[in-house]
């Protein structure tokens, strides 16, 4: 089964901007590499639409314009023709195109300077971003348990938020409601207990679905050892993305 020229060019978008899902992709079953790779793709597109411009309102109309993909999507109209558009709204439904436009606006926090307002909004943003991407991924490839998947997606989503923080902090954001040591030990924790607790449930994500799920094994040492010493965060030393966890995880299926 070969891919087409749009497939290829989600995989070497994914390829070049995200190894660890890449990587994850490709050692999931083919069929589910035709979801995977335009759906992270799309995602790539989203994080970087922000950060190509410093013109807030150029930057609010790179986003918008998916925000027109997602709608034609969820509408049934005829997609605009795009590399990694056309491809993926042959790999989605309506009802995940919304959840896909949920993560687009979220994504607005990113353009402008503003801190989080709350807990409730920080947690917010990573179960729309992290917690909607993985949510489509796992429901397009087979049965999976909604809460199951947003608690693995949210442990993944800090521990890549926390490896993400000495930049935000450079390019001038506020990435942390509390940014001391204690602050940043406590988010990591409840990101790990989170992650546990979607592990001791693995078994209400179908076989069908664990290759949505593989890209959050690397997120265990990032998190243990932000809560270990909370000061790496900030010093950019905290471990990178475990390959070998993630191959062994991958191949016996258990994220």
């Amino acid at each position: 089964m070969e891919f087409d020229a749009d497939l290829i060019a989600c995989a070497g978008i994914v390829e070049r901007a995200d190894t660890l899902r890449f990587r994850a992709t490709m050692a999931a079953p083919l069929e589910a590499r035709r979801v995977l790779f335009p759906l992270y793709a799309f995602n790539i597109e989203m994080a970087r639409a922000p950060w190509v411009t410093q013109e807030a309102m150029i930057a609010e109309m790179r986003l918008q314009w998916w925000r027109d993909v997602c709608e034609e999507i969820a509408k049934g109209e005829p997609v605009r023709r795009h590399e990694v558009a056309t491809p993926l709204a042959a790999a989605i439904t309506a009802d995940d195109a919304r959840l896909l436009d949920g993560l687009v606006a979220a994504r607005r926090w990113d353009i402008y300077r503003d801190p989080f307002e709350d807990a409730a909004h920080f947690d917010a943003y990573i179960d729309q971003t992290a917690g909607n991407l993985m949510w489509v991924a796992a429901r397009r490839l087979g049965e999976a348990d909604e809460t199951t998947v947003r608690d693995a997606a949210y442990g993944a989503g800090v521990a890549a938020w926390l490896l993400a923080i000495p930049r935000l902090v450079e390019l001038g954001r506020v990435p942390l409601l509390d940014g001391t040591e204690e602050g940043v030990a406590k988010l990591a924790d409840q990101a790990l207990k989170r992650l546990h607790r979607a592990r001791r449930n693995r078994d209400r994500v179908s076989k069908a679905s664990r290759p949505a799920m593989f890209s959050v094994a690397a997120s265990d040492r990032v998190l243990q050892s932000a809560i270990a010493r909370p000061s790496r965060v900030r010093e950019a030393v905290l471990p990178p993305l475990d390959r070998f966890v993630l191959s062994w995880r991958a191949v016996s299926g258990r994220w």
